[in-house]
């Protein structure tokens, strides 16, 4: 693994209004109070607040059908941005699985995740320290999320096809698996995933469906058509990170 790539990754990672009700399209049923209420509880960071307007954590997770009483696993969960609101949303009968790598735990955010934790009402969340192959999710969640990841696993030359196959025998029949990652040319396949950590988001969608997943909806709410596709998040970390245009899609394990 090239080890200046992989800092830059993580140093990214560590810095890293809702409609009106009933569903997210024909997804999941989902209560936008409890949303709001989650992602606006006074206790998140201003930090994490002053992302909200582009990263949209309530319109995502409203598509993704996330509520009271579900167990959650989030790959590479980093500092805990999303790892926060989860927790919040599914409340003390629900669970969420923090992944990160034991290397990126040990030496970029686990002093920062793990004081995220001791916040009360986030007792609900359990911290792994595991590799994406094996991630340590147990089996029957009700969902997995990762968010602008994927593209990593090209140059950090994951097994997709294991992490995959992980997620999959994680999730309980009916189980949704939502991917949001940063859009590359169409076409460009994994070609830019370490110049510009960005994926063409057809091969992302052709190796879910591989793996024996359903698609179901791809979500517009995180679309910046004013994107060129072609600058690299990193060296326009401070200005646009959070702008890029983003493919959020739903895909669902089958129910038989």
């Amino acid at each position: 693994m090239n080890r200046i790539w992989y800092l830059l990754l993580c140093l990214f990672l560590t810095q890293c209004s809702l409609p009106g009700g009933g569903s997210a399209g024909n997804g999941p049923p989902v209560d936008p109070e409890a949303i709001r209420a989650a992602v606006n509880h006074p206790d998140r960071p201003a930090a994490d607040r002053g992302r909200d307007p582009d990263r949209r954590p309530a319109e995502v997770l409203a598509f993704f059908g996330i509520g009271a009483g579900m167990h959650v696993g989030e790959t590479m969960a980093a500092g805990g941005y999303y790892t926060e609101i989860l927790a919040r949303l599914v409340g003390p009968g629900g669970k969420v699985y923090a992944q990160n790598t034991q290397w990126f735990f040990d030496n970029m955010v686990g002093g920062d995740l793990l004081g995220r934790l001791r916040r009360p009402g986030l007792e609900n969340v359990v911290s792994l320290k595991t590799e994406f192959e094996n991630p340590g999710f147990p089996d029957r969640l009700d969902a997995v999320l990762l968010i602008r990841f994927y593209h990593d696993f090209i140059w950090l030359e994951t097994d997709r096809a294991a992490y995959l196959q992980s997620v999959y025998r994680a999730l309980k029949p009916g189980g949704i698996f939502g991917v949001v990652d940063h859009r590359a040319e169409p076409g460009s396949r994994g070609r830019f995933a370490k110049k510009l950590h960005r994926i063409d988001a057809e091969m992302v969608r052709e190796e879910i469906l591989t793996a024996g997943f359903l698609f179901e909806a791809e979500s517009m709410v995180l679309h910046h058509p004013e994107d060129t596709l072609d600058w690299s998040i990193f060296f326009e970390f401070n200005s646009k990170r959070d702008r890029t245009d983003r493919f959020v899609f739903r895909f669902r394990k089958p129910a038989r």
